[in-house]
This record gives C-alpha cells, structure tokens and sequence, in this order.
C-alpha cells in the first residue's frame, strides 16, 4: 500500500516517529564530578556578567606604591607588578576570556553545522567538495593560521577570533556529517519523505533537533579549547594587548613578578584558565557520555 499525507496529517507513517533529539538532555544525571563543573561554570559566568558591580577597583588602576603587595584585607590576591588589584583583573580578565572561545564556538558552530548537514544530505559530488575543503582547512595548526593573520591584520582579539573559527569548524562539520549521514538512514526520514516533506523542513525540523544534544557536548569542549588556545596566543602578545585585562595577558606580565618571589600575579590567572578548560571539558565528556547512554 502506498502511504500519501500531506506534511503533518496523521497516518501509518506517523508510527515511525523520530527520535526524541533534545528530548534526550532532560535525562542527563548529575554526579557529582559533572554537578561540581557546572556549578563552577555557573559561577563564572555570574563573576563575568558581574564584574562592574563586585569588582572591588578599577583594573587597570595603576598604583606603584603598592607594586606587589601581598594578600590583605585591601587586596584580597595582593597586587601586580604595576600596582593593580589582581582580584579585579581576574573578574574583567574572565569577560575577555569568555567573550573570544564564544564567538569562536557560536561562528565555527553555525559554519561547521550548515556545511556538515548539506555534505551528509547531499552526498555526492557536494560531500566529496566539502569534505576534501574542511580536511585541507584541517590540515592547518590553528595557532599557527592565527599567528599569520595576526601579522597581516595586527594583534588584539579580532585576528584570533576569526582564525580560531575557521580552525573549528573542520571539527564541527565532519562530527555533523557523519551523524547526518546516519540520520539519513533511519526510517524516520523515509517516512516524512513518504509524507510529502521536502529534504529541507525534514533538516530544519527533524534533523538538526536530534543532532543538537551531540553539537551541544562537542561545542562545550570546543570552548574550554578555544578559551586555551586564545589565553595562548594572548601569552605569547598576539592576541588581548595589555593594560586590558586578560588571563593569558596576566600570565605574560606576571613572568617578571616570579623574579622577585611573587607568584600569584602568574598563578592565579593561570589557575582560572585550568580549571574553566577542565570544568567546560567535564561538562562535554558528560554530556557526551550519557548520550551514548541512551543510544544503546
């Protein structure tokens, strides 16, 4: 018997229903490990969204007499080497911190979903083109397409920004091809193509609701990545230049404080960029796991 419906409309296809797609997050559990990194995160997006308020001085105050003071009750973490409040510059250092990995993750994301999705549903001559491109982009460190667009473009966060998205986006569109490869596959596409539905509102609809918990784990990772590889480049003075107050920057100007016996001007930036990268990993890894879960 040949089943015909228009989009929508009830019928013997309908008992061959897609699978539950973001459905599947409300089930996630929380160890304790995974409630632990999530509250961190939690925190820390508070502290940046905060940081004008609960910032205890302006961080880019400068005040050589008080050049790396010690931890007290006027400086909670003392002081740089320049005199600025090093609480106050960790709670803006996260705003920048923060900032370049989400634009990192949001553009290589979309990027990465648009091209994976048209290469896994097309196929042919259109997944052959895209895939050979995302693995020649692949191919290239992207550290090092930073670094090259930051000598023709000049240091700040732009340059980094955008090299780091299109680093990342090889990553996102081969993870989105494979699964919309087998998506493709499954009986509930062939029943909404049964029904009447073009390849495009099954995409929109079906498709990339049921992909969205994996991209959701693998842009968590992504972020904790981005946020290293950009405190990195920032390290090394190619990216957030001082006095603007940045994690890797921090670490970079702490250097010469080590010197002279004071550790925390390097440690405690260094602290915040390990445990955001491992917490923003905890939750991907989690995320991720209890997916694979409820696949079997």
């Amino acid at each position: 018997m040949t089943l015909t419906a228009s989009p929508g409309a009830a019928g013997p296809a309908d008992a061959l229903r897609r699978r539950p797609g973001l459905r599947r997050l409300r089930a996630l559990g929380q160890g304790p490990l995974f409630t632990t990194a999530v509250l961190l995160l939690v925190a820390l997006v508070l502290v940046t969204a905060l940081a004008p308020l609960i910032a205890p001085y302006d961080p880019e105050a400068m005040d050589l007499t008080s050049s790396l003071v010690g931890t007290s009750g006027d400086h909670l973490l003392g002081t740089d080497q320049s005199g600025r409040d090093l609480l106050s510059r960790l709670m803006y250092g996260a705003r920048t911190g923060l900032l370049g990995p989400l634009l990192v993750v949001a553009v290589s994301t979309l990027l990465g979903t648009v091209l994976g999705v048209v290469a896994g549903w097309r196929g042919g001559w259109a997944d052959a083109f895209l895939s050979r491109s995302m693995d020649l982009v692949f191919a290239i460190p992207g550290l090092l397409l930073a670094i090259m667009l930051v000598a023709v473009v000049g240091s700040g966060m732009t340059a980094p920004v955008i090299a780091m998205a299109v680093a990342y986006t090889p990553y996102v569109g081969r993870l989105v091809r494979g699964i919309a490869r087998q998506e493709k596959a499954r009986p509930y596409i062939e029943s909404y193509r049964v029904q009447g539905w073009s390849g495009w509102t099954i995409c929109l609809r079906h498709l990339l609701p049921n992909i969205t918990p994996t991209l959701l784990a693998q842009s968590a990772m992504n972020f904790g990545y981005a946020l290293m590889d950009l405190a990195a480049l920032s390290f090394l003075g190619f990216g957030v230049q001082p006095p603007t107050a940045d994690w890797g920057a921090m670490i970079n100007e702490g250097q010469s404080a080590l010197q002279q016996g004071a550790m925390l001007p390097a440690l405690a930036p260094s602290v915040c960029i390990v445990l955001a990268v491992v917490a923003f990993g905890i939750v991907g890894e989690g995320i991720a796991d209890r997916i694979a879960k409820r696949e079997r």
